[in-house]
């Protein structure tokens, strides 16, 4: 081993055993994994939203 550390995989075990199941209730078990759903969803709606209205209310069409 060259820095003297278990595989990656290993670690990775290990760390999910130290975190235990998932709650049952919970969705998004990380807090940045949420704001960046959220966010992602706001853009969609917000362009679909932009894109409609220019879509109607601009002349021309």
């Amino acid at each position: 081993m060259i820095f003297k550390r278990p595989p990656i995989e290993e670690r990775i075990a290990a760390r999910q055993r130290e975190r235990g199941p998932l709650k049952p209730v919970r969705h998004f078990e990380h807090a940045p994994a949420r704001t960046l759903f959220y966010f992602g969803v706001a853009v969609v709606v917000i362009s679909h939203f932009v894109a409609l209205s220019m879509y109607f209310f601009l002349p021309g069409h």
